[in-house]
């Protein structure tokens, strides 16, 4: 069962929900009707307010799996934005298991892709260490990507599992920086890292990664 808005794809042997504000209803109150047929697995488009986060908790917290999506600029954000959205972080510990957060990025031209130098200004950005121990790549043109360079794209993402430690940190009210260093010790990729394994295997560019995670390096 999904609640949407809109419904974008129609998905067979799913039953699907868009929400009609005008008609009084939204994803709050189609939670509620889903929620008294007792299902063990619920999509919820997007968390947006107050009443469905608490009820997207709530539901968590007695044993049904919430997949939903959040606005959050990083994985660990999502847990700030859910305290904004007045959920009690001991109810947040308790009920969130997983964070994936994503950006997409596009793909270097697989038919004029070359090695190429890279720029020492986005070298320093990144914290590398020296241009010559990295390999950058780029497209050339050509007509198969309309001389663009790229053609396609791909997700970069981070993953955080959330473990004893982590909700620990969750119920002090940590701020986002701390959530993320506790995150990145117990093994947490982030979208950063991520993104430099991609640039290095040839997959995207480190310009197009700066274009798309310029806010993660301020």
């Amino acid at each position: 069962m999904t609640i949407e808005d809109p419904v974008e794809y129609n998905l067979k042997t799913v039953s699907q929900t868009q929400v009609n504000l005008s008609a009084g209803l939204s994803f709050a109150k189609g939670l509620r009707s889903i929620l008294r047929q007792d299902p063990n697995v619920i999509m919820v488009g997007e968390i947006r307010d107050v009443e469905t986060a608490n009820i997207a908790v709530q539901s968590g917290l007695t044993g049904h799996l919430v997949i939903s999506t959040i606005h959050s600029g990083t994985a660990t954000g999502v847990f700030a934005r859910l305290i904004a959205m007045e959920i009690e972080p001991f109810l947040i510990a308790s009920s969130v298991s997983g964070v994936l957060a994503q950006r997409l990025v596009r793909v270097i031209c697989p038919k004029c892709r070359e090695p190429c130098k890279g720029n020492e200004g986005l070298v320093r950005s990144f914290g590398l260490k020296a241009l010559s121990s990295h390999s950058f790549f780029k497209g050339r043109g050509c007509q198969k990507c309309s001389q663009t360079g790229y053609q396609g794209r791909t997700a970069i993402t981070e993953l955080l599992v959330v473990d004893d430690k982590f909700r620990e940190a969750v119920l002090k009210k940590s701020p986002t920086n701390i959530l993320s260093k506790v995150a990145k010790s117990t093994g947490m990729i982030s979208l950063r890292e991520d993104g430099l394994r991609k640039v290095e295997e040839g997959i995207t560019t480190l310009e197009e990664l700066h274009r798309v995670i310029v806010s993660e390096l301020q």
